[in-house]
C-alpha cells in the first residue's frame, strides 16, 4: 500500500498541475481575444496593430501553460517519491 501510494501522488499531483495550471491562461485568452475583436471592431485602422499585440500576449499567456506541463512531466518522470 504504501508503494502504491508513492506512485499514485505525483500522478494526481501531475494531473493538477496540467488542470489548475491551464485554468487561468484558459480564462485570460478568452478574454484577450474577445476584447481583441471588440477593439478591431471600434477602429478597424488599428487592426494590425491589436493583432501584433494579442498574439505576443497570447504567447504568454500560454507560457504559463507549458510551465504546468513541464512540472507535471517532471512528477511524472523524475518522481522525486520513489528511490
Amino acid at each position: 500500500l504504501n508503494q502504491l501510494v508513492k506512485l499514485g501522488i505525483p500522478l494526481i499531483a501531475a494531473g493538477l498541475a496540467v488542470g489548475l495550471a491551464s485554468i487561468g491562461p484558459g480564462v485570460g485568452q478568452g478574454t484577450a481575444a474577445g476584447q481583441a475583436v471588440e477593439g478591431i471592431a471600434r477602429q478597424p485602422e488599428a487592426e494590425g496593430k491589436i493583432r501584433g499585440t494579442l498574439l505576443l500576449s497570447l504567447a504568454f499567456m500560454e507560457a504559463l501553460t507549458i510551465y504546468g506541463l513541464v512540472v507535471a512531466l517532471a512528477l511524472l518522470f523524475a518522481n522525486p517519491f520513489v528511490k
